[in-house]
């Protein structure tokens, strides 16, 4: 276990060491994620083949959604795990289904070799893999926070983010390489696979360099009673529903103006399919880099300080930014406007998961961490696109601009009561 945060020499490059290992896991996971996602319109009919195409992508995309909807699972199950068994294993445990998962797509066989077992065995890879990334956030963001160096804290947490975009980016990258490389035909007969193995050998590749890395929670945190139990995180029931407020409507915003955004361009500014995917891969790619940046600003002002510059931020400029991304004509201003937008959200993501650390006691950090985070994702992040739709079809899109800034607004309110320096957990531990 590391156990002086102001070493110096040797101990604060072990510490950086270690930030690279957990960061390395995390963006493997994120790209194993949303492979699924970006490569579902070639593998569709080959698992679900009855219909037109628009009802086999329906079917993966049920598939996906799956995923999504075991990330709270995720979050109790390897918080609980992190807390009783330590960081490590949770980790260790975490990349290893993932890598299971995506090898298991990879060399999973088609409806027309083993009928309705091929769908089956998709969802139940997708139920693992979204098992694995509900638990990796808390974990990782656990671990990150109480590994990270004193008064860095901000800037080397924010590389949970990095690595985060980094691993969307990333999938994004590896399929246009693929679509450069292979026929449209090969790719749905056999390319769209190429992506999962690349995911699994990556994930062994994390699981070994997480494999040295030093335990945070110390035996005494580990064998405390209540130690990674609900009943224990829901004495601190206060604290733990101030983050899920927050989260909300971080997680509704960011979603809005990352995962939506280059539907809303499309859909709703006219913008060609080719040109909003080219502003919203710039404008990410721009995002990643800021991440460190905003994190080492909250290492100089303060994480709650950070937090209510975000709040007052996203509730005052959501519904002009998104009123004027509705409107504007030439992809470089849209792309102004989108980096704006992630900006601002940007003093909430990169600092997401240490705001969260600081705030719980040990013995149940990666579980509040982990759980509130999937929770607010779940509800509020992840029905952030069927919200929008569901308003644009009824002629009431503004409404989701005022839901957005409602939401952001609440996450305002909770901000306020973020610990002030020196009374977090997290910020009195080495």
């Amino acid at each position: 276990m590391i156990t002086d945060a102001r070493a110096p020499g040797a101990d604060r490059t072990r510490r950086i060491l270690a930030i690279v290992g957990a960061s390395s896991g995390n963006l493997v996971e994120w790209f194993d994620f949303y492979v699924y996602s970006f490569c579902s319109i070639y593998f569709a009919a080959s698992f679900f083949p009855k219909g037109d195409a628009t009802t086999q992508l329906l079917n993966t995309a049920g598939v996906f959604a799956a995923g999504f909807l075991m990330r709270p699972i995720g979050g109790w199950l390897f918080g609980r795990i992190a807390d009783k068994h330590g960081r490590r294993r949770a980790m260790l445990t975490s990349i290893l289904m993932m890598c299971g998962g995506s090898l298991v797509i990879a060399c999973l066989p088609t409806y027309a070799t083993i009928g309705a077992a091929a769908p089956f065995l998709l969802l139940l890879a997708r139920l693992f893999q979204g098992l694995s990334v509900g638990g990796e956030y808390g974990t990782s963001a656990t671990y990150m926070s109480e590994v990270a160096v004193r008064g860095e804290r901000g800037f080397l947490a924010s590389f949970q983010y990095v690595t985060l975009i980094g691993g969307q980016l990333l999938a994004v990258l590896v399929l246009v390489i693929l679509q450069a490389s292979l026929s449209d035909a090969d790719l749905r007969a056999w390319g769209w696979r190429i992506p999962f193995a690349i995911g699994a050998a990556a994930a062994v590749i994390s699981l070994i360099m997480r494999r040295s890395l030093a335990e945070t929670a110390s035996t005494e945190v580990r064998q405390r009673k209540d130690a990674g139990t609900l009943a224990g995180l829901f004495r601190h029931k206060a604290v733990f529903f101030t983050v899920l407020g927050y989260t909300a409507g971080g997680s509704l915003i960011f979603y809005t103006f990352t995962t939506y955004m280059q539907k809303y361009l499309v859909n709703t500014n006219g913008m060609p399919p080719k040109v909003a995917s080219l502003v919203m891969t710039g404008a990410l790619f721009v995002y990643m880099v800021m991440q460190p940046l905003f994190g080492a600003l909250s290492d100089r002002i303060g994480r709650r300080n950070s937090m209510l510059a975000f709040g007052v931020l996203a509730t005052l400029g959501t519904v002009p930014l998104l009123t004027a991304l509705r409107d504007i004509r030439s992809p470089w201003a849209a792309f102004g406007l989108v980096v704006v937008a992630l900006a601002i959200v940007s003093l909430y993501t990169s600092i997401s998961g240490l705001i969260k650390a600081e705030v719980f006691p040990p013995e149940v950090r990666a579980l509040g961490v982990g759980l509130s985070y999937a929770l607010a994702n779940a509800i509020f992040g992840g029905s952030a696109e069927y919200v929008a739709l569901a308003l644009k079809s009824g002629g009431n899109e503004q409404s989701f601009y005022w839901y957005v800034t409602a939401l952001t607004a609440v996450g305002l309110f909770f901000s306020w009561h973020i610990p002030k320096p020196g009374q977090g957990y997290l910020e009195n531990e080495p």
